[in-house]
C-alpha cells in the first residue's frame, strides 16, 4: 500500500470518519453510508458508555405497552442489535435475557437507513426479527417518514417513540439539507419521541468530510460554505434541541475514543 494512501486511511481515522480504500471509495458515501462502518466505531464502545443507566431510565417511563424505540442511520443494523441488547438486559451471546427483571417491557425497534443495500445486509444479519424493524428510508422526506412511522405507531397503537437513537447521523442531514435542515430534523425528532439520543460529529468531522470530495475531484458538499450552525456542534445541537425543540438535557455519557460526547435529551412536548 502506497505511503500516501496509508497516510489519508490514520488521518481520517483520527478526525473520526471511517476512510475506505480501493473499490470502497469514501466519497461515494454522501450519506455517511459507509459499508464497513462499524470496523471503525464498534457498537461496544457505545454501548459501554450507555451502560445500564439509559436503560434504567427509560424502563422507568411505566408505560403498560412495549418500549418503542426508533435508530436513524442504521447503517448495517450492528449497533441497532446492541442497543435492542442493551435495553433487554442481554449479554452479546444471548437470545433471552439472563436474569429475571422487575420490568421485563418488549422492546421492538425501527431502524432506517437511506442506503437499500446497507437496509438488506442489516434485514440478513439480523438475529431479532420479531423485534428489530429494518426499513429504507429518507428520513428528511416528510410524506415517506409519516407514512412509514405511522404504520409502525399502529402496529403497537402506540402515536410517539419511548427514544429514538440518531447516532452520527446529524453532520450527514446538516451537509446534505442545511443548516434549516438540521433544525428541522432535530425537532422533529424531539417531538416524536420521549427520550432522544444524540451522538453529535465535532466540526473537524466536517472539514474532513469536504475534504475527501475535494480530493477526488466532485463537487463539495451543497450546503457546507453556507452554513452558519458551526463551531462547537455539541453545544450547538444542545441548543437548538432547548430552544426549538422543547427539550432538556439531562445526561451526557461521555466521549467515545472517537471524540463524540453522547447526550441524552428528554422531550417536553408529549
Amino acid at each position: 500500500m502506497a505511503a500516501s494512501v496509508l497516510e489519508e486511511l490514520s488521518t481520517v481515522a483520527a478526525e473520526g470518519e471511517p476512510s475506505l480504500i480501493a473499490a470502497e471509495d469514501p466519497g461515494a458515501a454522501p450519506f455517511g453510508n459507509f459499508p464497513h462502518y462499524y470496523r471503525f466505531h464498534p457498537p461496544k464502545e457505545r454501548v459501554q458508555l450507555l451502560s445500564s443507566e439509559l436503560r434504567s431510565r427509560l424502563m422507568d417511563t411505566k408505560g403498560s405497552g412495549p418500549l418503542l424505540g426508533l435508530d436513524v442511520g442504521c447503517n448495517s443494523g450492528d449497533l441497532s442489535v446492541a442497543l435492542y441488547r442493551l435495553l433487554k438486559g442481554l449479554r452479546e451471546e444471548d437470545l433471552v435475557p439472563t436474569q429475571s427483571l422487575e420490568d421485563n417491557r418488549p422492546v421492538h425497534l425501527l431502524c432506517c437507513d437511506i442506503d437499500a443495500t446497507l437496509v438488506q445486509r442489516a434485514v440478513e444479519s439480523n438475529p431479532f426479527p420479531n423485534s428489530i424493524t429494518y426499513l429504507c428510508l429518507d428520513i428528511m422526506d416528510p410524506s415517506a417518514r409519516q407514512d412509514m412511522l405511522q404504520s409502525f405507531f399502529d402496529r403497537f397503537g402506540c402515536s410517539s417513540f419511548d427514544v429514538v437513537f440518531c447516532m452520527s447521523v446529524t453532520m450527514w442531514i446538516h451537509l446534505n439539507y442545511g443548516d434549516s435542515g438540521l433544525v428541522d430534523f432535530l425537532v422533529f425528532m424531539a417531538s416524536a419521541c420521549k427520550y432522544l439520543l444524540v451522538e453529535p460529529q465535532p466540526w473537524k468531522c466536517y472539514r474532513a468530510a469536504a475534504r475527501r470530495l475535494r480530493k477526488l475531484g466532485r463537487n463539495n458538499f451543497d450546503h457546507f460554505r453556507s452554513l452558519s450552525i458551526t463551531g462547537d456542534m455539541t453545544k450547538r445541537i444542545t441548543d437548538i434541541l432547548v430552544n426549538e425543540g422543547n427539550s432538556e438535557l439531562i445526561c451526557s455519557f461521555g466521549n467515545t475514543s472517537w471524540d463524540r460526547n453522547i447526550l441524552l435529551f428528554k422531550s417536553n412536548r408529549l
